[in-house]
């Protein structure tokens, strides 16, 4: 039953690549919700769109599909919020399937299956242009007439059909009515016993249909009668060697193809197009590795050159601000906890916003435009080699914004040795968190005057390369030579190469910024206040460097030193490597409080740079700070990231690994920095 009777909820699903994301985007714009599905880490997303008439209708955004038969962990949600068995999820009241105008076979193939579901269902007929482009006639009133169920053209991108889409979603929609492809004798005789156990509290035949379909396929759900039916004649076709499944899978499709000639609906022919010409570049083993070097470095350029002027302003405004406070209030405890706790410790990460929505805007064109599958396919060779299936790309992709939901996409990867696989070597994919991180080491290590803005940008993409290029010998490692096994081959459709609609990219930057500025507020703001205490108290002194010393966070690195002394960090680094456990950004935070620089970034730099040793010697020499970025390029400095992992894999044992072979990689690779650096006669 929907849990509130006042509210409409919609369903919205889909093949991958159909534009459900951008037409779910267009039609709820900022109304939108981000949570997980009851019991699981799947990501879930609702938001509310509105009529014609204003009236509110919420939409339930779920994961991209090929089928409805409930094998990975995606389609299994899918399938139990259709039929309302996911907890604190309502049933839907009807189904919004969008499909690629430009492959109806395929995308139409699912439409059967929700039709059967006893739900109402419109279609949007997406990406129509695409489909006029490559010679497909569309016929969406013959479609509807055939189908019996609303079909309406929409460009998801450009907005248009949205209108028509509003309206419709605002009208009473209709059942769809009893299954019209035909099913194969020996099927059919097993279907028409099995749905005769329903019929009573199931009048339509359609639904009666399908629940006899999902008890076939495994389902434990309805009358004994039914279940016992559906057990023997599972036997029955397991003694026949009858591939039941694969009948249905073929009856669907041939009833779709059907249907497509009586609609008039015309199939494209093959032709040369620009598409092919870009493909030919992008996914060349030679060219293609190229393009992809080049669009990166352009990423980070972008992280160090254009983000530098918002920076500046965020970084004047904490300037301003904390003046501001020691003008007008008194010296004491709470000016000092709200200059150098508060304002030093959000500030100092609240400055990096820039970098990272920049980085989230070139991702999100990447990906809208189509590129990103593509990255896949070329990626896909390396990943095979090292035992892994191109399928662990995206869950890998994820982690460059955070681990935790590239942990979670892992559920998409059918192998559990992939999948698991992927799971441990995803947090060493370089997250949006270390960018803080990074770019205030580099800038600490290399002044500004002697290394021009794309130097620092391959600095920046070696730390990524590196952490990358490991993440694979270690998959290779873990997958041949403790796991086993072999990866399955790549299948991916490649989407056609569309304009980024900068409205859906625009959609995924406002909600990083809401959730990074969100952890500023909260788990950042909480550590600053715990972290000012504790490196101001129980020793107080005019002298800032004296209180540090003598405080408990002072005690606290101090007792930590002589573990990391031989990487070249003292204990104020120490100090940081224990609070960048929350999380890593924390470190650049920590920073502030201990230098007493109140979130300002070049205030920070300029502290590290003459930060001495007791004899004097610098402690941030270009060695350090090298030894310092490959320990974060490497170190597990996230709890959250262990606490999904436990949760994923179904207990600690695996996350425990995963966190001590991490701070073992960092600390020997840190290790290794320092010896080699003093080698060669770096100080």
């Amino acid at each position: 039953m929907n849990q509130d009777p006042t509210k409409r909820w919609v369903a919205v699903i889909g093949n991958p690549n159909a534009g459900k994301s951008t037409l779910f985007n267009a039609l709820t714009g900022l109304r939108q919700r981000v949570g997980n599905y009851p019991g699981v880490t799947v990501e879930k997303r609702t938001g509310t769109a509105y009529t014609l008439h204003g009236e509110a209708i919420e939409l339930i955004d779920l994961p991209g599909l090929y089928s409805l038969s409930p094998r990975s962990p995606d389609e299994k949600i899918a399938w139990q919020v259709l039929r309302g068995e996911s907890p604190g999820v309502p049933r839907p009241d009807a189904v919004l399937c969008v499909v690629d105008a430009s492959n109806l076979e395929r995308n139409l193939f699912l439409v059967t299956q929700v039709m059967e579901l006893g739900l109402p269902v419109l279609v949007a007929l997406n990406m129509v242009d695409m489909a006029e482009a490559k010679g497909v006639r569309l016929r969406p009133e013959e479609l509807s007439q055939k189908l019996g169920v609303p079909f309406i053209p929409t460009q998801a991108h450009r907005g248009k059909g949205l209108v028509e889409l509003r309206a419709a979603l605002g009208q009473s929609l209709t059942h769809p009515g009893p299954r019209q492809w035909t099913m194969p004798p020996p099927l059919a005789a097993a279907v028409g016993q099995i749905a005769a156990a329903w019929r009573e509290s199931l009048p339509a035949e359609a639904q009666a249909e399908g629940k006899a379909l999902e008890l076939l396929a495994g389902s434990n759900r309805g009358p004994e009668g039914a279940k016992k039916l559906a057990l023997a004649w599972r036997e029955r076709f397991g003694k026949e060697a009858y591939d039941w499944s694969a009948a249905v899978i073929h009856a669907r499709y041939e009833y779709v193809r059907n249907l497509l000639g009586e609609a008039g609906v015309l199939g494209n022919k093959r032709v040369a197009s620009w598409t092919d010409w870009i493909d030919a570049a992008v996914l060349h083993p030679v060219a293609g590795w190229g393009v992809l070097a080049v669009m990166m470095l352009s990423l980070f350029v972008s992280i160090f050159s254009i983000a530098s002027y918002p920076m500046d302003w965020i970084d004047a405004g904490f300037t301003w601000a904390g003046q501001s406070l020691e003008t007008q209030m008194p010296a004491g405890v709470l000016r000092d906890l709200l200059v150098n706790g508060v304002l030093a410790g959000v500030g100092g990460v609240v400055i990096f916003l820039p970098q990272i929505l920049i980085l989230f805007f070139f991702l999100g064109l990447l990906e809208d435009s189509g590129y990103l599958a593509r990255a896949a396919f070329l990626l896909d060779r390396v990943m095979h080699r090292v035992g892994l299936s191109g399928k662990s790309f995206i869950p890998l992709l994820s982690s460059y914004a955070c681990a935790i939901p590239g942990i979670m996409a892992t559920r998409t990867v059918e192998d559990p040795k992939d999948r698991l696989t992927t799971i441990l070597i995803a947090p060493l994919m370089s997250c949006s968190a270390r960018i803080p991180v990074y770019t205030t080491l580099i800038a600490a290590a290399v002044p500004v005057a002697l290394v021009p803005v794309w130097g620092k940008a391959l600095g920046m993409l070696g730390l990524y390369a590196l952490g990358t290029g490991t993440a694979f010998l270690l998959a290779w490692l873990f997958r041949k030579k403790m796991l086993g096994g072999g990866s399955p081959p790549l299948i991916l459709e490649l989407p056609p190469y569309r304009r980024p609609a900068l409205r859906t990219v625009a959609l995924k930057m406002w909600e990083r910024a809401v959730i990074f500025l969100r952890r500023a507020g909260t788990v950042i703001l909480a550590l600053s206040i715990l972290l000012w205490f504790l490196s101001s108290f129980p020793v107080r002194s005019d002298d800032p460097t004296e209180t540090l010393a003598g405080s408990y966070a002072g005690q606290l690195g101090r007792w930590i030193e002589p573990m990391i002394r031989p990487l070249g960090f003292d204990w104020r680094i120490g100090i940081g490597l224990v609070a960048s456990l929350a999380a890593r950004e924390v470190f650049v935070s920590t920073m502030s409080i201990v230098y007493h620089v109140g979130g300002e970034q070049e205030g920070l730099v300029a502290a590290m740079q003459s930060a001495t040793w007791p004899d004097g010697a610098m402690i941030y020499t270009p060695v350090t700070c090298l030894s310092l970025l490959v320990f974060y390029v490497y170190a597990l400095q996230c709890l959250s990231t262990v606490a999904v992992a436990k949760r994923e894999t179904g207990g600690w044992g695996w996350p425990a690994f995963m966190m001590l072979y991490m701070t073992g990689l960092a600390y020997g690779a840190a290790w290794m920095v320092q010896i080699v650096g003093r080698a060669l006669g770096f100080s």
